[in-house]
């Protein structure tokens, strides 16, 4: 779901950025860009973005 390089990325920015910061890894983002992070961080910020999406499927059908 995170596609870095040639490719344009399925998530925001803004809405890594945001997960980046909620998941405690902004830090090495803004130090040593996306291909910083360790591919653990990279693996758990799309397992969150995918938890958020789900969540707003499950409240559009209520």
């Amino acid at each position: 779901m995170v596609v870095m390089g040639r490719r344009r990325g399925i998530m925001s920015e803004r809405l890594k950025e945001e997960l980046a910061k909620e998941l405690g890894f902004y830090d090495v983002v803004q130090n040593e860009g996306w291909g910083g992070i360790k591919a653990k961080d990279a693996g758990n910020m799309v397992k969150r973005a995918i938890e958020l999406a789900e969540q707003q499927l499950v409240n559009q059908n209520r």
